[in-house]
């Protein structure tokens, strides 16, 4: 079964419309790109912690959907500090950090329709043109939206499964299975997307 990663509640967040959480999540990314200081990044980061506390998903519910974002923040900086710099490392995975953050807030206090619906009205101009079809690629962004918590409720099944046999840590051990299973549901996705562009085709 899909998930989703939103959270019921009647926060400030939670009222404000999906489109203003878009606009404000790409505006954020963008300064937090511009931004070089590695003070002012870690104030962001903050600030993103701060505004991820507030949408009430709670420390537990963040930790679970978090931790693999973390895995993956933190092996990136590996390889940067390996073959650019530490400072280079430290500037990306607080940049990085910070906008995981917001975007997390995000998906915990907005509905995955709503959010679908805005990107939808978003592309109807290019629609309009020809260039895309707004409703398959809102559909795609719908399927991804869910299929992301689905992915780090599985890591978490496995990585559970691999300490109750009390095995070690193993990277490998670990992202075969998760690999083979993302694979999987990737597929599930397109032939959802392909069902939808051949019903539409239909009427």
């Amino acid at each position: 079964m899909m998930l989703s990663l939103y959270v019921p509640g009647d926060s400030w967040l939670h009222r404000l419309p999906a489109g203003w959480k878009l606009a404000l999540l790409c505006l954020a990314g963008l300064v937090v790109y511009v931004i070089t200081q590695p003070l002012a990044l870690a104030v962001a980061l903050v600030l993103s912690a701060i505004l991820l506390w507030r949408s009430g998903a709670g420390w537990v519910r963040i930790w679970r959907q978090g931790r693999a974002l973390l895995s993956l923040i933190l092996l990136l900086c590996l390889f940067m500090a390996i073959f650019d710099s530490a400072a280079r490392a430290g500037i990306a995975a607080l940049r990085v950090g910070a906008v995981c953050m917001l975007g997390m807030a995000v998906t915990f206090t907005t509905r995955s329709g709503d959010l679908l619906r805005v990107v939808e009205r978003l592309l109807q101009p290019l629609q309009r043109r020809g260039w895309v079809d707004a409703g398959r690629v809102a559909l795609a962004i719908g399927l991804v939206l869910r299929f992301v918590p689905e992915i780090l409720r599985q890591y978490g099944e496995l990585r559970e499964a691999q300490q109750a046999r009390g095995l070690k840590a193993n990277a490998v051990a670990l992202l075969v299975p998760l690999i083979v299973r993302t694979l999987r549901r990737a597929e599930e996705i397109s032939d959802a997307i392909d069902a939808r562009d051949g019903g539409g085709r239909q009427h």
